[in-house]
């Protein structure tokens, strides 16, 4: 059992669950959460046959808290130019560049895109050796090339598998990759935005790109780092009301510097990627919801808040009905959750019949 309870912030669209424990039960949670006031006569209701019942259950409480995401492709990355010519040719923006493909051209040849974590730094030759010679070979070995040993050290034999490489991309073939002549990514990128048109130096910022798959991305307040640790399970809502599942898989702190009466302000940039992305298909830069589970307590007994009595004595108790007569046992609170308490004393099994005041 789920509940989407939600508080206004002072940033616009944010909303939250407050998750209320015994503790914190006074006067004015009591009242915001339709409990019962001290000056309720317990006493009374008890000896009155109640207008109606309902059972103490046993069951899964989960209370879950709403933040409003940016739906989009991720962070963006800005790609240098690292040739000297001029620009001939990029691709357009919005198109999907894979592994081997050419990312822009200068003097008409290409720049080509391959997958790695390690940017390219240096010319790699034969003699070469290095994590970067063998992230290069392990993407020669993925594009069919063969001949060589995918390992730290570029070898002739590396390099007479270049060279074919150089010959298919119409390049010359010198066996030698220059730095510059490819890009690393992760994986496939989007083209976000040119940073330069056509017929200018090719060095300096030439695009920008960003993952090709859909990201949500939240602004959470530091304090609720508890909801979003890598890899916890969250739902996407869309503005349709189709619900996606995802999973939390970075989550960075931003700190943004004060600004005239604004104060310097702490946050949790908290990416998420939905299990489904065909979900998705032709949405962009839109918001959605995000609902991320407070808390959750599993195989507890609940009864409807409105069960509750408030006793004179200080606490909450529950009518408990039993062959048509009524009597007051005082209960522990614990987690609330979609309409429902966690109840525990007073002797309570599951299936106990309770009174519900009007």
């Amino acid at each position: 059992m789920s509940v989407d309870r939600r508080r206004k912030r002072s940033r616009a669209g944010r909303v939250a669950v407050t998750v209320v424990a015994v503790a914190a039960v006074g006067a004015a949670a009591a009242a915001g959460l339709g409990l019962p006031d001290r000056d309720s006569d317990a006493s009374t209701q008890a000896a009155a046959a109640p207008p109606k019942t309902t059972k103490v259950t046993r069951q899964t409480l989960v209370d879950t808290q709403t933040e409003d995401g940016k739906l989009g492709h991720g962070t963006s990355a800005t790609v240098s130019g690292r040739l000297s010519g001029t620009l001939t040719e990029l691709p357009a923006v919005g198109a999907t560049v894979q592994r081997g493909q050419p990312l822009y051209k200068v003097d008409d040849t290409p720049v080509v895109l391959l997958y790695g974590g390690l940017p390219a730094y240096r010319n790699l030759a034969p003699g070469t050796e290095g994590a970067d010679v063998r992230q290069f070979e392990e993407n020669l070995a993925a594009l069919g090339y063969k001949g060589f040993t995918v390992d730290d050290e570029y070898t002739a034999s590396t390099a007479t598998a270049v060279k074919a490489w150089q010959g298919k991309l119409g390049l010359t073939k010198t066996g030698v990759v220059e730095l510059g002549r490819v890009v690393y990514a992760v994986g496939a990128v989007r083209v976000e935005e040119h940073k330069a048109a056509l017929g200018d130096p090719a060095g300096g910022a030439l695009l920008t790109c960003t993952g090709t798959g859909p990201v949500v991305t939240v602004s959470l307040e530091v304090s609720e780092q508890r909801l979003a640790a890598v890899g916890t399970a969250v739902t996407v809502k869309l503005p349709t009301g189709k619900t996606v599942p995802g999973k939390v898989v970075k989550v960075v702190t931003v700190i943004t510097p004060a600004q005239g009466n604004n104060p310097a302000e702490t946050n949790l940039e908290v990416t998420v990627t939905p299990d489904d992305g065909a979900a998705f298909a032709g949405l962009d830069q839109i918001t959605v919801e995000v609902v991320f589970t407070a808390s959750r307590k599993e195989n507890v007994l609940t009864v409807p808040v409105s069960a509750l009595l408030a006793l004179a004595e200080g606490g909450y108790g529950l009518q408990i009905v039993e062959q048509g007569a009524g009597r007051v046992v005082a209960v522990e609170l614990g987690m609330f959750a979609a309409g429902r308490v966690e109840v525990s004393g007073g002797g309570l099994t599951e299936g106990m019949q309770v009174g519900v005041p009007s």
